[in-house]
């Protein structure tokens, strides 16, 4: 089997090259803005948002033959081509529909307002194309679309909808388009792939989704793009494409500093030594603070040098580029004098945002925005850079400029996430807990977790602010930067154990290794450095000491049930948005990584948490997703089927979204992590936004727990009230600020506490 493709065809269209002019002089924004056409989303509830907007540039992709010319830049009918295609020509056209429009001025935009994106989109499924199984004929978009989905969302309390990558990616090389090399998060174009669907159908789920009351959230990847028609004018240094990406071109006199491109290959990533040469040479700036995505003989720097190509001017050239991730990935450079790569990064987002009708973004990669050389003998400064948190406010504010709103996936140190969260996206992804959370369930102690949350509260990082999440498409993150980098010499407590930060780190990885991967949990898998390949499901029955998926019991099965709402309950019962796959939904294992050898043969076995699955039970017999994934085992069954028992994982889900949306936790404010009676107890005191205080105590054990619930934001004589049962007063606060309670295993509650002076005042 080979990667999920997108279609490789070339398709016919009208225009010629000639006609497509869209970066001459003589070109005029009246000349190149496209008639407005009817849009029929709820126009009163994007009230900044002028009409759908359709740059010619991107409707002109492909020629209806193939002309028998060289790839290179003399070929001015194959430049012309690649222009058609381009981002950046789609951007150029997009800035001049809007520039000088007053809609461009209704929404404030300066800070981040993470409450007010909660309050817009509380509760989000995140869907992966590649896995989504869709009836027979049926699109991923449509599927996306259908009614009865976001019915079935909206009884569950699911008010928004991440997507995923869906537009064009992979690469382009001579006339023919290449497949993705990273989960089409290799962007190449802000047209739809057609493997996905169409924009109109694009369009028609974003007005179901507003129906609805829901918010459909696109991505763009400020970070990198693929090897597509940018990338390949860039190559043949053609007017400001350059200066879209960190690459430099090598004269011809050094190219004996650079190594052989294989045959059949367009780049070859450059080895340690040839990256010091280059940086003695005065080429790049060397190498960087990590190689992401190691892989002896694969990937050993973040630099690969391209083949000679003959550029616009006849002029042969050989380029060495920067990659944080795979070759396929070229980064963006965000301080080129022409500032092409932050023009193509904005266009791509108001596209999205003004023409496909979202109200959201996720900013991919966000965190590398910046490279700088460091003094001699030291890496170069990628991580934690100011131009970083230049770029992400530049983005973040014309987000909401627009009226959206955005988030960052952003795995650095709390203190790097702090800081990129001041002004930039309005939301982060929660790297800080998110590792830290199961490993309180792999080893039934929430210490690590409590003081990663206490962490977080010192640095002054909002739990609101943060995307709460259990599985998306990558794997198990445990890199723990925070501890393994930021703060790697820093001394902590954990287990009776004074610490290095470093330590703390390897103490917590080595851990998850053994009790999740190996013999414990064959079919999981580690992700080179990064963390563990797995599914939710399979995460949980590797902790609870299942080793054979095939021979579990339905003791076990219900003992899984209730460990993933347990880790359901961590995340949505605190401040901040709750998200959720559909892996998560429909209780996915792991897939045997046989069936996806090929998509893992260097190295990448993510692939193995990414088995398809049918959310709506539309396709009971297909035996894999549309882009060729083979279908996953289900163990809590498709939505209607779960919604119609009370028991099922989707109906208790129900009950923690409901309890949730109508005490308000989403927006309330983390007070307090205090200790605790039990090491597998777990106690979060939250203010409400109307100043009520709210506590919500999970036990990540496997033992029942009767124990007392402290903290000194408790007020004496204060009634507490299950909000789950309904039951009046199940327990009062006693002059020790404490109150007691009893939790079975792997079980939690959320609880409102009553100020009895105020109930007396009510009263009276």
């Amino acid at each position: 089997m080979r990667e999920p493709a997108v279609n490789e065809s070339v398709s016919e269209i009208s225009e010629t090259p000639e006609d497509h002019a869209e970066e001459t002089q003589q070109e005029t924004p009246d000349e190149t803005a496209s008639e407005p056409v009817e849009i029929t989303f709820d126009e009163q509830f994007y009230p900044a948002r002028p009409k759908a907007l359709r740059p010619i540039a991107r409707r002109r992709q492909f020629f209806a033959a193939r002309p028998s010319l060289e790839f290179d830049g003399l070929n001015s009918t194959y430049v012309d081509w690649l222009r058609n295609q381009s981002m950046l020509g789609d951007a150029n056209t997009m800035a001049r529909q809007l520039s000088g429009q007053a809609s461009m001025w209704q929404n404030s935009y300066a800070r981040p307002n993470p409450r007010a994106a909660v309050e817009r989109a509380p509760v989000w499924f995140t869907a992966y194309p590649l896995s989504f199984i869709t009836k027979d004929g049926q699109s991923f978009l449509s599927a996306l679309g259908d009614p009865a989905l976001w019915d079935a969302f909206s009884e569950i309390g699911i008010r928004g909808l991440h997507t995923g990558p869906v537009k064009l990616a992979g690469g382009i090389r001579g006339w023919s388009q290449t497949p993705s090399v990273d989960g089409h998060f290799d962007r190449i174009s802000m047209a739809i792939d057609p493997a996905f669907g169409t924009e109109e159908e694009f369009r028609q789920m974003c007005e179901v989704a507003n129906e609805h009351g829901g918010t459909v959230i696109d991505d763009i990847v400020p970070g990198h793009t693929g090897k597509g028609a940018d990338f390949r004018l860039a190559e043949m240094n053609f007017r400001d494409y350059p200066g879209i990406y960190h690459m430099v071109d090598i004269p011809e006199e050094d190219w004996h500093l650079l190594p052989e491109v294989p045959e059949g290959e367009d780049s070859v990533n450059i080895s340690p030594a040839a990256e010091e040469a280059l940086q003695k040479a005065g080429y790049i700036i060397g190498r960087l603070q990590r190689v992401i995505f190691y892989e002896p003989g694969v990937k050993e720097t973040n630099w690969s040098a391209t083949k000679p190509i003959i550029d616009t001017t006849g002029k042969k050239r050989r380029w060495v580029y920067l990659h944080y991730f795979k070759a396929g990935q070229p980064s963006i450079n965000w301080l080129d004098p022409t500032f092409a790569g932050m023009r193509l990064v904005v266009g791509d987002a108001l596209h999205s945002l003004l023409d496909l009708g979202t109200g959201a973004l996720r900013l991919d990669a966000n965190g590398f925005l910046g490279v700088e050389k460091s003094a001699e003998e030291e890496p170069g400064w990628s991580e934690g850079h100011p131009l970083s948190e230049a770029a992400n406010q530049l983005i973040g504010s014309m987000i909401r400029k627009v009226g959206g709103f955005s988030f960052q996936e952003l795995n650095l140190t709390i203190d790097d996430i702090k800081t990129q969260s001041e002004s930039g996206p309005d939301l982060s992804y929660d790297f800080i807990t998110r590792p830290a959370y199961h490993y309180a369930l792999v080893i039934g102690d929430t210490e690590f977790l409590r003081l990663t949350l206490r962490l977080s509260m010192e640095i002054g990082v909002d739990q609101a602010s943060l995307v709460h999440a259990l599985q998306n498409h990558d794997e198990l993150t445990y890199e723990l930067l925070h501890f393994a980098a930021g703060h790697r010499d820093d001394v902590f407590e954990l287990a009776g154990e004074e610490l290095s930060g470093a330590e703390v780190a390897e103490k917590v990885q080595n851990t998850m290794r053994e009790r999740l991967t190996g013999e414990n949990g064959p079919y999981n898998a580690v992700f080179t450095t990064n963390g563990i390949a797995c599914t939710t499901v399979s995460f949980i029955m590797a902790a609870l000491g299942i080793k054979d998926p095939d021979a579990i019991t339905k003791e076990q099965e219900a003992q899984v049930l209730d460990a993933h709402v347990l880790l359901s309950m961590y995340n949505a019962l605190q401040p901040g948005v709750f998200a959720l796959s559909g892996w998560d939904l429909t209780g996915i294992t792991a897939i045997d990584r046989e069936t996806v050898r090929e998509l893992t043969s260097q190295g990448d076995t993510r692939w193995i948490n990414r088995g398809a699955h049918d959310l709506m039970g539309t396709s009971p017999d297909a035996k894999t997703s549309l882009a060729g994934m083979p279908r996953a085992r289900s163990l809590y069954g498709a939505l209607p089927d779960q919604l119609k028992d009370p028991n099922s994982y989707a109906r208790r889900l129900q009950q923690i979204l409901t309890v949730r949306e109508e005490s308000g936790i989403a927006t309330s404010t983390l007070l307090d992590v205090p200790d605790v009676s039990h090491r597998g107890l777990l106690v979060l005191v939250n203010q409400l936004a109307d100043g009520a205080l709210q506590v919500t105590v999970l036990n990540f054990s496997d033992q029942d727990i009767a124990g007392s619930i402290q903290s000194s934001h408790l007020v004496p004589g204060a009634t507490v009230h299950d909000l789950f049962s309904g039951e009046e007063e199940v327990a009062q606060v006693d002059d020790l600020c404490s109150f007691f309670l009893e939790l079975p295993a792997f079980q939690g509650t959320a609880l409102l506490l009553k100020d009895p002076v105020v109930e007396d005042e009510v009263t009276e």
